[in-house]
């Protein structure tokens, strides 16, 4: 696509966008999903989470982008993980075999 087309594909699409909001009448695609709230992982799912992956508490925290530290503190329960780290333990707790694309063996 050429700069000119990707421009004027962006302009029409929030000139359409602008519209809507107005309450104007044009054919628009609306898809609205519905996004699951955060869990709130215990410290005893989390070990339970890591040892079902066979992970060392190294090892893990590699995986989830934190200190082994911030891992021994959350399965002690003395930090909560937030956020993004919340979120990739329900993804993982559902899937542990997610895990495996990222391991080097």
């Amino acid at each position: 696509m050429s700069e000119f087309n990707l421009f004027e594909s962006i302009k029409n699409g929030l000139e359409e966008a602008i519209e809507y909001e107005k309450g104007n009448s044009i054919n628009v695609r609306v898809k609205r999903v519905k996004i699951e709230p955060i869990r709130q992982h215990t410290s005893q799912e989390i070990k339970d989470i890591r040892a079902k992956a066979n992970l060392s508490q190294s090892a893990f925290a590699n995986f989830m982008g934190v200190s082994k530290k911030t891992v021994e503190a959350w399965e002690a329960g003395i930090n909560i993980p937030q956020g993004s780290s919340q979120r990739l333990l329900e993804i993982i707790s559902k899937d542990s075999t997610i895990l495996q694309q990222y391991i080097e063996q």
